[in-house]
């Protein structure tokens, strides 16, 4: 049995420094945020707003934020591709649906009652 092939991912000293830098003004955030609860509301949510924003373009400028930005973009030309029902094939899927549920409802229903018969009363003899 062969072995599958490994994959190797090439990152270089740069991406992991993007995002180190990254994790850390995260981490800045949460820590300017705390940390300045004593200059008021306005400060703190502007501090944690403006870090984030920075670890988030860090994040973004790095290989692994460009290849989610391609993974999007990708994503989003495929929904586009997408033929949606119209109003009336969505209410006749919806209404078959719920027919099903009905009808499978009914099914287990008489199923369980039967089986419920069939062991208390008839083997077991358990009258109610």
């Amino acid at each position: 049995m062969a072995n599958p092939p490994q994959v190797e991912t090439v990152t270089s000293g740069a991406d992991k420094a993007k995002l180190t830098v990254a994790v850390l003004l995260l981490i800045g955030a949460l820590a300017a945020y705390y940390g300045l609860s004593k200059q008021g509301p306005w400060v703190q949510w502007a501090s944690l707003v403006v870090l984030l924003a920075a670890g988030v373009a860090a994040f973004f400028t790095s290989e692994h934020g460009k290849a989610l930005i391609a993974y999007g973009r990708d994503s989003w030309r495929e929904v586009r591709k997408v033929v949606w029902p119209s109003h009336k094939e969505a209410r006749q899927m919806t209404a078959y649906v719920f027919a099903f549920v009905v009808v499978m409802a009914l099914f287990l229903w008489l199923t369980d009652k039967t089986l419920e018969w069939v062991l208390y009363d008839l083997i077991l003899g358990w009258k109610r």
